[in-house]
């Protein structure tokens, strides 16, 4: 995902200096950054109510830009009553419900923002601010899990995320792509070296497990785990920046995409200014805090109702919220043949939660005073190590077809439905 989106920052720097006819126009008028409104009211008695109507137009037209950027926006209506539902006291059902509605678009309008922003600031840096942006509801959700010592929830979430992106995510991209296409095509080399970090991720957490599952019963392992946990997440934010490093300098041409979609398509060139675009994402992760701060809050009340576990939350519920707007993302490009920016939006997005996200989680948790590892249950490891089995011989040939996406997406129903009647008391 991080690559495809420097592809598009590049593409985007070229065409800007190639073309500098109508879209060029268009766009510095939707950035602000055009003066013939100004310099035409100049002229007249009219100048103020000219430039008044000139910044309402620009107003409108960045408003109408950032609504229309997502089909999921339709659902922005349910962040106020999100809201709402919290500060009036509305039954849990009713505050989870909202919120969990309410950060879906709130999670697109992230992603449009993130992105727009680093098609300004340059390739290097705008692959680097599309990484630490990617999973931001995730990492905001999880974050303010951590803090109210839902530990159970943040470890939940993170592998639900990993799954749903390698699973559910990548099964609806080969299945829907397949649907237009008998076989699609992708940039084979770049797939396998993120499978194979997923491998390595996949390691970190099998060795706390295997480590407990060695110690002798009765023996109290607590404080070893701990310090494995710790030690292996420094290990892996370390990872982390090797592999950026290898994927924007030392291999980049290893990641370029080989299939183009279609047709020929225009590059790709930031529609509003950077102003804008910092001001919009700093605006929505705010908003994103309160509503992920209102939704953790109502699952204990959520569970004691309904009787569904906080595995089963964590797990399979949270990761929709934060995933929708890349799941459609992903997909919409699948079929239009695509197949490179939709598997560098699914497995790329699942590689920076398992190799950054998570062990970060892990630091912070040490840094707040909350003792989150890396350990998890054996059937929860089990799961994780089969899912990133069946990826990589998915993806081995550098080809999918639809009986591959359904493939995929049974796999992860049936984990669904796994961790449905998982009890909480064998998970903690």
């Amino acid at each position: 995902m991080l690559t495809q989106k420097i592809q598009r920052s590049r593409t985007a720097n070229v065409s800007s200096r190639r073309d500098s006819g109508a879209q060029g126009e268009r766009s510095r008028l939707v950035g602000g950054q055009s003066s013939s409104g100004y310099g035409s009211s100049s002229h007249g008695n009219g100048y103020g109510a000219e430039g008044d109507e000139t910044l309402l137009q620009r107003a409108l037209e960045i408003t109408k830009l950032v609504l229309y950027s997502n089909y999921v926006n339709v659902l922005l209506i349910f962040v106020p009553l999100g809201i709402i539902a919290e500060l009036v006291h509305w039954p849990p059902a009713a505050v989870f419900t909202l919120n969990f509605l309410a950060i879906i678009p709130l999670a697109s309008l992230l992603s449009f923002a993130t992105e727009e922003l680093a098609l300004e600031v340059g390739e290097t840096l705008g692959g680097l601010l599309n990484a630490s942006f990617g999973n931001a509801v995730e990492l905001i959700v999880s974050v303010i899990a951590l803090t109210r010592g839902e530990l159970r929830i943040v470890q939940a979430s993170m592998l639900g995320s990993i799954l749903s992106n390698i699973l559910l995510v990548l099964g609806m991209c080969f299945f829907g792509g397949g649907l237009y296409y008998k076989e699609q095509e992708f940039n084979m080399t770049a797939a396998q070296a993120m499978a194979g970090l997923m491998a390595v991720a996949t390691s970190s957490l099998l060795l706390p497990a295997a480590f407990h599952l060695a110690i002798p019963q009765g023996t109290s392992a607590d404080g070893e785990i701990l310090f494995l946990s710790r030690g292996t997440a420094i290990i892996m934010l370390a990872i982390y920046v090797l592999f950026l490093f290898f994927q924007l300098y030392t291999h980049a041409d290893l990641f370029k995409s080989e299939t183009g979609g279609d047709d020929d398509e225009e590059a790709e060139e930031s529609r509003i200014s950077i102003w804008i675009s910092a001001g919009l994402l700093i605006g929505l992760t705010v908003v994103v805090s309160f509503c992920a701060d209102f939704l953790v809050g109502s699952i204990d009340s959520i569970v004691e109702q309904t009787g569904i576990s906080k595995t089963f939350v964590g797990l399979i519920l949270i990761p929709i919220v934060g995933n929708a707007a890349e799941h459609v993302t992903a997909v919409v490009c699948a079929t239009k043949n695509k197949m490179d920016l939709a598997i560098g939006v699914s497995l790329g997005s699942s590689l920076q939660i398992a190799i950054f996200m998570t062990p970060f989680l892990v630091v912070l948790g040490w840094a707040i005073g909350q003792p989150l590892t890396l350990y998890f249950k054996s059937f929860e490891t089990i799961t994780m190590f089969v899912a990133v089995l069946i990826v990589n011989y998915t993806i081995q040939d550098g080809k999918s077809n639809w009986l591959e996406g359904a493939q995929l997406m049974g796999t992860y129903v049936i984990i669904a439905l796994a961790f449905y009647i998982y009890p909480d008391s064998v998970a903690e």
